[in-house]
């Protein structure tokens, strides 16, 4: 192992940055070369790379979003895309590649192991912390102090006006940053895509608290299971009260990476190159029960069973 590759694919994820520092500087004191891949897989299949130093990687491990750029790339998906990155890979004399991003970009570096037998470590980040078999991706715990920090202010307004608020976060596929959020925040209810809405239940809930002097009421809803402005319309229209709406949308993505997302995207990226020198491939690193484990592509690619339960029931005793 003489030189290495680094890119980040999918959606951002604040602590990626710092990622990226760890990989390129420890790379180098283990004396490997790094190069920087633009744009993921759609920089690997138009040679979009430079070579990367310590100096390239200053002053970015505050910064949110990632400095080598990301792109959905759906030529990677066809015979020509993967067959023109394996060339990238072999002109530059690449022996291994970094990938930092979610489960989508695992399922890409398992098949490009598969086919051309690069060896490939992913590196767990993203804010929906959806990688199976890792309980913490790098980005999570930013995204979800975000949130936290949008849903306390948007609580002042609620119990000072009187109001029901139905706040949507990101989400398309998993519910854990609107569990978090919804449980940390105080609030009364929440909505994901694991569990089926049970409308006549919240709304239920709602006219009963009203009417023994609960005035406020705040709902986080992850965006894959419904659009607030509906769940507000449906409230309205069911109970009769005021709903109002507010959609965090990317404000989730950005960002200075919290202590918690930078620390494990340092030790991460230090682990990804270990990985690779020991001769290790098709493999995603992660935090599980506080410490680094590595997850084989095939099961971290696999469906995230979100374990609801408790979460759900703590919320509603609490409130």
């Amino acid at each position: 192992m003489k030189k290495i590759a680094v890119m980040t694919t999918g959606g951002d994820a604040p602590g990626m940055n710092p990622a990226i520092r760890s990989v390129v500087r420890y790379g180098i004191s283990q004396k490997l070369e790094v190069m920087g891949v633009f744009r993921g897989w759609w920089g690997l299949i138009n040679e979009e790379l430079k070579p990367l130093n310590r100096r390239s990687v200053s002053g970015i491990i505050g910064e949110g979003g990632t400095i080598l750029k990301t792109a959905r790339c759906p030529e990677f998906r066809a015979q020509e895309g993967q067959q023109r990155a394996y060339e990238t890979i072999k002109k530059n004399n690449i022996d291994g590649l970094v990938v930092i991003g979610g489960n989508g970009s695992f399922a890409a570096a398992h098949e490009f192991y598969k086919k051309f037998n690069i060896p490939c470590i992913g590196v767990a980040a993203s804010i929906d912390n959806d990688v199976n078999g890792i309980d913490y991706t790098i980005g999570t715990d930013t995204a979800i102090n975000t949130a936290l920090d949008a849903i306390d202010k948007i609580r002042d307004t609620a119990t000072s006006m009187e109001r029901i608020f139905v706040v949507e976060v990101m989400g398309r596929e998993s519910g854990f940053i609107a569990l978090t959020v919804a449980l940390a925040g105080g609030c009364e209810d929440v909505i994901i895509p694991e569990k089926a809405m049970e409308m006549n239940v919240i709304c239920h809930d709602i006219v009963h608290g009203n009417l023994v002097g609960k005035m406020s009421w705040i709902i986080v809803i992850a965006e894959g299971a419904g659009k607030a402005d509906d769940i507000a319309r449906q409230i309205t229209e069911m109970t009769g009260l005021e709903t109002r709406t507010v959609v965090l949308g990317h404000v989730q993505r950005g960002g200075r990476p919290t202590a918690a997302s930078r620390d494990l995207a340092l030790n991460l990226g230090k682990a990804a190159v270990d990985c690779l020198i020991a001769g290790k491939a098709d493999m995603a690193l992660g935090l599980t029960a506080g410490k680094i484990v590595e997850v084989d592509f095939k099961t971290a690619i696999r469906k995230k069973e979100l374990k609801i339960d408790n979460f759900y029931k703590l919320i509603k005793i609490l409130t």
